[in-house]
C-alpha cells in the first residue's frame, strides 16, 4: 500500500489546506489508471495539488499551457531531419511523461484536444504512421475555468467520457483562507522542497494490487442499478453508459484499497458516484433552466436505490 504513505505525507503536512478530498481521489485515479479533470477558479490550488503528487510519488511531471494557438504536435512531438544522421529524427513532446497536467484544457482548440484522446484512451501516441508507447504510470490531469465564456472550446461529450473523474474544487473556507494566507511563503517553499516517499515501480505495484480488490455480486448489482436509474430519471436526457459503470466500479476499488481494505463496501460507490458519474449525465433543458444539476439527479437516485445488505 505504497501510495498512501504519500496520501499521508500530502495530507498530514497541513499544507494543503482543505484540499484532503482531492489528493485522495487523484490518487485513486492515479492506481486506477484513469486521468482526471479538475474544474474551478483560478488560484484554488490545483497545479499546486498535481505538482506535490507526482513528487512525493518520484513521478515525471510537465505541465502545459493549453491556448488556441497550441498545435497538436505541440503536445505530441514531431519528427525532424538530422543532417548528421541523414534520417529523420523524433522530439517527444511533454506528453512522454508520468502526469501530463494541461492546464485550461477547454482554452485548446477542438483539433488540439482531440490529440489526447489516443494517449488517454490507448496509451500511446502516433506520429507519420509511428506508434509509440506511453511509459506507465500515466495520468492526464487537466483543468478547466468553468467561469470562462470567451475564447474557449467546450469538452465534448466524447472527451469527457475519457475522463474516469471530474473533481469541482472551489474556495476555501474563511478558517483555511486565513491559514493559507499566514503561510504561503511556507507552502511555496514546501512543495519545491518536496522529497518522493514512493518509488515508481511501487506505484506500479499499486496499480496491480488494486485490480485484486474484491467487488461483491451484490455491489455490482448496485452500481448496475444506479446506473440504469439514471437513463429513466425524468430530468436525464442521456444516462450513464456501460462505460460510465466501469469507471465507478474501478474507482471504487481504488479508494477501497487506499483505505486498506481488499474489498468494496457501498460506501466507496457512494463517495465516487459523483466525481465518476455527474461530468457523463446530460440534463433536459427545461430541467437545467430550474437549476436541477448532475449531482442533485444522483443524490436523488442514491435515496431510490436500496443499499445491499452486508
Amino acid at each position: 500500500m505504497s501510495v498512501k504513505k504519500a496520501y499521508k505525507l500530502l495530507v498530514d503536512s497541513g499544507y494543503l489546506i482543505e484540499k484532503e478530498r482531492e489528493v485522495k481521489l487523484l490518487l485513486a485515479c492515479l492506481i486506477a489508471r484513469g486521468h482526471a479533470l479538475i474544474e474551478g477558479v483560478p488560484g484554488v490550488a490545483k497545479t499546486t495539488i498535481a505538482k506535490s503528487i507526482a513528487r512525493s510519488l518520484s513521478l515525471d511531471f510537465k505541465r502545459v499551457q493549453m491556448t488556441p494557438d497550441l498545435l497538436p504536435m505541440d503536445i505530441l512531438g514531431y519528427k525532424i531531419y538530422d543532417q548528421r544522421a541523414g534520417e529523420l529524427k523524433f522530439v517527444k513532446g511533454p506528453i512522454f511523461t508520468n502526469i501530463l497536467l494541461a492546464d485550461e484544457i477547454n482554452r485548446a482548440s477542438p483539433r488540439t484536444q482531440s490529440a489526447l484522446l489516443e494517449a488517454m484512451q490507448e496509451r500511446q501516441v502516433t506520429i507519420e504512421g509511428e506508434t509509440y508507447k506511453l511509459e506507465e504510470p500515466f495520468m492526464v490531469l487537466a483543468t478547466q475555468n468553468p467561469v470562462e465564456m470567451e475564447g474557449v472550446f467546450p469538452l465534448p461529450e466524447a472527451q469527457l467520457d475519457r475522463f474516469l473523474l471530474k473533481i469541482e474544487t472551489g474556495y476555501p473556507s474563511t478558517k483555511g483562507f486565513v491559514e493559507m494566507l499566514r503561510r504561503i511563503d511556507e507552502i511555496e517553499a514546501w512543495v519545491e522542497s518536496l522529497k518522493p516517499v514512493v518509488t515508481r515501480e511501487e506505484v506500479l505495484e499499486d496499480i496491480k494490487r488494486v485490480k485484486d480488490v474484491r467487488v461483491d455480486e451484490s455491489i455490482y448489482q448496485y452500481i448496475a442499478s444506479i446506473i440504469e436509474e439514471t437513463r429513466k430519471h425524468q430530468a436525464v436526457r442521456l444516462g450513464g453508459s456501460p462505460r460510465s459503470g466501469i469507471a465507478v466500479v474501478r474507482m471504487s476499488k481504488a479508494l477501497a484499497y487506499l483505505e486498506g481494505r481488499d474489498y468494496v463496501i457501498p460506501d466507496d460507490v457512494k463517495q465516487v458516484l459523483v466525481p465518476t458519474l455527474a461530468h457523463r449525465l446530460i440534463l433536459k433543458p427545461e430541467f437545467e433552466i430550474e437549476g436541477i444539476t448532475p449531482s442533485r439527479v444522483i443524490e436523488d437516485i442514491l435515496r431510490k436505490v436500496p443499499v445491499p445488505k452486508p
